[in-house]
């Protein structure tokens, strides 16, 4: 059976975006989106045009640029947003608008001092409105996540009533659980009247670190889009992360899920946005992190010199980095030191091994890492050590 194709919308420009002191200026977001359409990312949200003269810019240059994705402009329900945008995207051989409301009664009751039924109607009425000017359409209920899902449903089936040919269903808060997120979208699966004339889309938030496997169980139950960003980066404690979700299903091949992205240029595109958005990506997040691909302990390396496989489920090459790293440190053994001393062209018995290692122990007690230099010093003492 063929392999369900997962559309993967990328909102680093977008959503990502909004950490603090990461602003973009229209070139480096121009270079960012060429780099993500090469990336092989079905959606690119270029922006919210209506936030700023900068935003409306970006996304205008943006359209003009895109080759192959989608490009997408953010609104909210509110005709203004929708004509600023619709102007921004005019160039777009793909455009999309974005518009949505919230529907959470913490948003209804607090955020927008409204009604249920007055959301549902603005809800209608914004996609309606989009639709004079885009046939793509996608309709976003913002905190999704701590809506009920009938009254969700009932708010789903409207927009597609009015146009909308995909459904955002954000855990705007990163409130729900994997099996709550799961369960919200097979809900709707299976109670919106016209569900198949739409698509449903994840749109998961990282406050409970739990985005990423939010995003894989709604695809798991349905949903055909995951909006994600590059390093995970966003609002407050960030966004789905592209590079997890897409690897987890080539990873994960029973799922029977695929992705258009080509895998291999994940880690230049990860580096782009970090040096753009002086965001430094953490050594140990998954996938693009420095440390992903690197080996420290003495028995994963002795395990890894043996076989790969043993401590790596991803050969790094599939992801565009090199190859993985043996760092060498006081918890590295005599199999770690003899194949870093090999690279550098140093061949040693059994008995000069244990003889260098005495000595490395004695550098790495000092040092975090023990690198070539200290190597070649190692090397040099072990020669006096003969004399």
């Amino acid at each position: 059976m063929k392999d369900k194709r997962i559309q993967i919308f990328d909102t680093t420009l977008r959503d990502g975006e909004q950490v603090p002191g990461s602003k973009l200026n229209t070139s480096e977001k121009l270079t960012i989106a060429s780099h993500l359409d090469g990336l092989g990312v079905d959606v690119i949200e270029a922006g919210f045009p209506v936030s700023s003269p900068g935003d409306f810019e970006a996304v205008y240059e943006i359209s003009k640029i895109v080759k192959n994705a989608t490009v997408c402009g953010l609104t909210r329900a509110v005709e203004k947003d929708i004509d600023i945008a619709a102007d921004a995207l005019k160039l777009s051989s793909r455009p999309r608008i974005h518009t949505g409301i919230g529907t959470s009664e913490y948003h209804i009751n607090f955020k927008l001092n409204s009604t249920q039924d007055e959301v549902k109607e603005r809800a209608f009425r914004a996609v309606k409105y989009a639709k004079r000017y885009v046939e793509d359409v996608e309709f976003y209920a913002e905190d999704a996540g701590r809506t009920e899902n009938q009254y969700l449903a009932e708010v789903c089936e409207l927009a597609i009533k009015a146009g909308a040919t995909v459904l955002n269903i954000p855990d705007t808060t990163g409130y729900c659980l994997p099996q709550q997120y799961g369960e919200k979208i097979k809900y709707l699966m299976e109670n919106v009247k016209g569900i198949e004339k739409a698509i449903l889309s994840t749109h998961c938030h990282n406050d409970l670190g739990m985005a990423t496997a939010n995003s894989i169980t709604g695809v798991m139950n349905g949903a055909q889009q995951i909006e994600c960003t590059i390093n995970g980066i966003g609002e407050r404690a960030g966004n789905t992360s592209l590079e997890e979700v897409v690897m987890i299903m080539s990873q994960h091949k029973h799922l029977g899920l695929e992705t258009g992205v080509v895998t291999n240029k994940l880690y230049k595109t990860s580096r782009l946005v970090s040096e753009f958005m002086h965001m430094p990506v953490q050594p140990n997040k998954a996938i693009v992190g420095s440390n992903a691909f690197a080996h420290s302990s003495g028995i994963h390396q002795d395990g890894m010199i043996k076989n790969r496989s043993t401590y790596e489920i991803i050969d790094p090459e599939d992801v565009g980095v090199d190859k993985s790293t043996i760092v060498l440190t006081a918890r590295s053994g005599r199999a770690a030191l003899k194949y870093r001393l090999n690279q550098l062209g140093f061949s040693l018995a059994k008995n000069e091994i244990d003889v260098a290692y005495h000595f490395f122990l004695k550098h790495a007690d000092k040092k975090k890492t023990i690198d070539n230099n200290d190597l070649v010093k190692i090397m040099d003492e072990c020669k006096e050590k003969a004399v």
